[in-house]
């Protein structure tokens, strides 16, 4: 049954909504934009800064708009002089608790709080400053992200953030009135909670309370330094989304002006993290077929199904926390951005005449708890840390700017060899479903001679911003080797967003679902809508993302990772063969089980 329709006026003009519409949504609908703080499309209503109040006529207080839907006959103005003061008024309170520093800010230019000061011209507050007396803390010990409580305004993005989408809960709100803040479980540091660094709280925060930790200055200093050999890799999503954090549009490929700023910054060598991401789905997908031939013809009781991807690190830290017991259906596999590190410092070394300490490993990533991942101790099996140093999109075009670069003049250029060369498959890496993909199109082929029987090599089912997606993939008619999986049907299933894993992990914990193969991303849309991409971000720039990663993909000759021929030559030369003596050593890892508090 269709929802009823409602009819008001907005500043005089008609405008007909469904039931149910907040004012604020209505607004939109005739291009009225109202300011606000504490909301977020991601995110449930929660009405607590009032800087979207309005004037509704007959009211006698002004509501806010975000959480008040509409009425029959509602009469509202948005810009009223009632309201206008109203919304100055709160912004000056938020600023009378908020240490205003902003030039030295690193949210300057990208904060919500100071668009709207500037928008209402708050030069001088009416109220007391009450920064000195409220004893603010700043936590700078995680290695992915900083919580600095003199710049928190209370909204309670992060709050809900980490509560509702990742359902990790590491941040609450403690106390009432002047007392109030956002804490950790006993006001330990980000880094001793639950807490797995995915940086959806700084792409939700309006000011600069949660940011990411900054190596822009180290990277500087390697780069400058003769005696230093340093590469740079770039993840698949970061192309995607760059170009909006240096004017573009969401949605648009800059691989190749990516590539040509990279070099004029001063690496020495442009890579790309495609190529691990083609190697591993070589790995994981030899990892996923082994264990399915140990449970299947060996009937062996201690191999653990379903095999879960290990590329996101924010997801392996919330399965360390909450699911310890899981941890077996971990795949072993390094992430694409841990593999190259290791292979920087020892193949790419070997290849290029140089030595290992004397090689610096930077990586371009769309997230922030690729920086906590960089510097896990298990991350060091080439003899040194694997990756020197993280940077998030944002951090990169931080440099591009600091530079001086021209980036939409830019010719396009291509990745330099040995590490540079990839596949359609490692693109999609970017998006939720894109691992499941990658897997799909190499593992059908490998059992079967044949390509995955989808068009075009694109499997659908596994695509979108669905919460939960599931895709079963029948086996039939295989090579001799493989006669164990003849007439086998794969099961299949992908989460992304950590509130989506939960769901999904529960399932398989109580045994109420059984799949073989399962994908993880941490970050709603997967590494696309990531914790250190642009901001700001919702579905309808998710989506945009998500729409260039797979043009990307079937703009490419290779599209399947097992014909990426410098990964071919990587075994050849140097690995041997997937889950080879050189390949565990190298390649995969293991994890720890955390406490939940």
């Amino acid at each position: 049954m269709g929802k009823f329709e409602v009819n008001l006026k907005i500043n005089n003009i008609p405008v007909t909504v469904e039931e149910g519409t907040t004012i604020l949504d209505a607004a939109k609908k005739l291009n009225f934009r109202i300011p606000t703080l504490c909301h977020h499309s991601d995110l449930c209503v929660a009405g607590n800064c009032r800087v979207c109040v309005v004037e509704q006529k007959g009211a006698k207080a002004l509501p806010a708009a975000c959480a008040t839907p509409v009425s029959e006959g509602m009469d509202i103005s948005t810009n009223s002089a009632q309201v206008r003061t109203a919304r100055r008024h709160v912004i000056e309170l938020l600023l009378s608790e908020h240490r205003s520093e902003c030039t030295s800010c690193y949210k300057n230019g990208k904060c919500e709080l100071q668009d709207l000061a500037n928008e209402y011209r708050v030069n001088e507050t009416t109220f007391m400053k009450l920064v000195e007396n409220k004893g603010y803390t700043i936590d700078d010990f995680s290695p992915s992200i900083i919580k600095d409580d003199s710049k928190c305004i209370r909204c309670q993005r992060c709050v809900r953030t980490c509560t509702e989408m990742q359902s990790v809960s590491a941040l609450a709100v403690v106390n009432k009135g002047e007392h109030q803040k956002i804490a950790t479980f006993m006001n330990k540091p980000m880094h001793s909670v639950v807490c797995t660094n995915c940086g959806q709280c700084v792409t939700h925060c309006p000011t600069g309370a949660l940011i990411e930790k900054n190596y822009i200055d180290q990277v500087w200093d390697v780069i400058n330094n003769p005696e230093l050999h340093v590469v740079v890799q770039t993840a698949p999503a970061v192309r995607i989304g760059l170009g909006e954090s240096l004017d573009l549009s969401p949605g648009n490929r800059v691989t190749g002006k990516m590539v040509s700023a990279l070099r004029r910054l001063g690496f020495d060598s442009v890579l790309d993290t495609d190529f691990t991401a083609d190697l591993t789905i070589l790995e994981e997908g030899t990892e996923l077929l082994t264990r399915l031939k140990k449970a299947l013809v060996d009937k062996d009781t201690e191999t653990a199904l379903p095999m879960t991807t290990s590329c996101s690190p924010g997801w392996v830290k919330f399965i360390e926390h909450k699911y310890p017991e899981l941890l077996p259906n971990v795949s072993t596999c390094k992430s694409p951005q841990q593999m190259f590190g290791a292979l920087a410092k020892t193949f790419y070394a070997q290849k290029k005449g140089l030595k290992a300490e004397k090689v610096v490993s930077i990586s371009i990533m769309p997230c922030t708890a690729k920086k906590y991942e960089a510097n896990r101790p298990e991350m060091r099996d080439s003899g040194f840390q694997d990756v020197d140093y993280v940077l998030t999109t944002r951090e990169l075009a931080m440099m591009i700017r600091q530079a001086g670069i021209e980036f939409a003049s830019l010719p396009n250029e291509k990745y330099d060899s040995i590490m540079g060369d990839s596949s359609g498959a490692a693109v999609i890496f970017g998006a939720t479903g894109g691992v499941m993909e990658a897997a799909l199109r190499t593992a059908y082929e490998i059992v079967t001679g044949r390509e995955v029987p989808f068009e075009n090599l694109d499997i659908l089912p596994v695509r979108g911003l669905e919460g939960v997606k599931e895709a079963k993939v029948l086996i039939e008619n295989v090579k001799p080797e493989w006669g164990f999986l003849e007439g086998a049907e794969l099961s299949c299933a992908i989460a992304h967003g950590l509130a989506n894993a939960k769901i999904l992990m529960d399932k398989v914990k109580s045994g109420e679902m059984s799949y073989h193969f399962i994908e993880i991303m941490a970050c709603p849309g997967g590494c696309l809508g990531g914790g250190g991409q642009p901001i700001p971000v919702n579905n309808e720039i998710r989506e945009a993302r998500m729409k260039a990663i797979y043009e990307e993909d079937s703009s490419l000759k290779i599209r399947k990772s097992h014909e990426n021929p410098e990964v071919i030559a990587l075994y050849e030369q140097f690995l041997g063969e997937p889950l080879g003596h050189k390949s565990h050593e190298l390649l995969h890892t293991h994890y720890t089980g955390r406490k939940k508090y």
